[in-house]
């Protein structure tokens, strides 16, 4: 594990770069999260699904299993687990936590994404077949969360 920045844990995976960086806010009220529902034992498990307006959508649940393949780090004292397609798609990315007036959230900042829903709980990665020009590729809108 290494200190990137002031408030940035970096998790390292085998690669040279960090898989996911998690603020410290993040994984503060990840680890109040799993103390106020007493899941001692559970980690992190940050995922990539297909879905959501723009393609694919960010995922984060609660587990207590490592299953075959997964990637397993410490982000500070938060067990994190990646399954190996979503390594592909989050590599590099940075997860937050922003409290503010209007309430706060989860964010995540990613530079595989080529697109992103006004939310920013689905994007469209840079591996994706579709060219600019294609009528099938998604696009952003029509989101049901955040009714961009």
């Amino acid at each position: 594990m290494t200190m990137i920045g002031v408030d940035q844990i970096g998790v390292q995976s085998t690669n040279p770069q960090p898989l996911l960086m998690i603020s410290e806010a993040a994984v503060n009220r990840l680890l109040k999260m799993m103390q106020e529902k007493q899941l001692e034992g559970y980690a992190l498990r940050v995922f990539v699904a297909g879905g959501g307006c723009s393609g694919l959508q960010y995922g984060m649940t609660f587990d207590d299993e490592v299953r075959e393949g997964d990637n397993e780090f410490y982000a500070g004292n938060l067990r994190v687990l990646v399954d190996p397609i979503s390594v592909n798609y989050l590599m590099g990315a940075s997860i937050d936590f922003v409290d503010t007036l209007m309430g706060g959230g989860f964010k995540i900042d990613n530079p595989n994404a080529v697109s992103s829903c006004g939310c920013g709980h689905s994007f469209r990665a840079r591996d994706t077949d579709y060219s600019e020009e294609d009528d099938d590729a998604p696009v952003g809108g029509g989101c049901g969360t955040c009714g961009y």
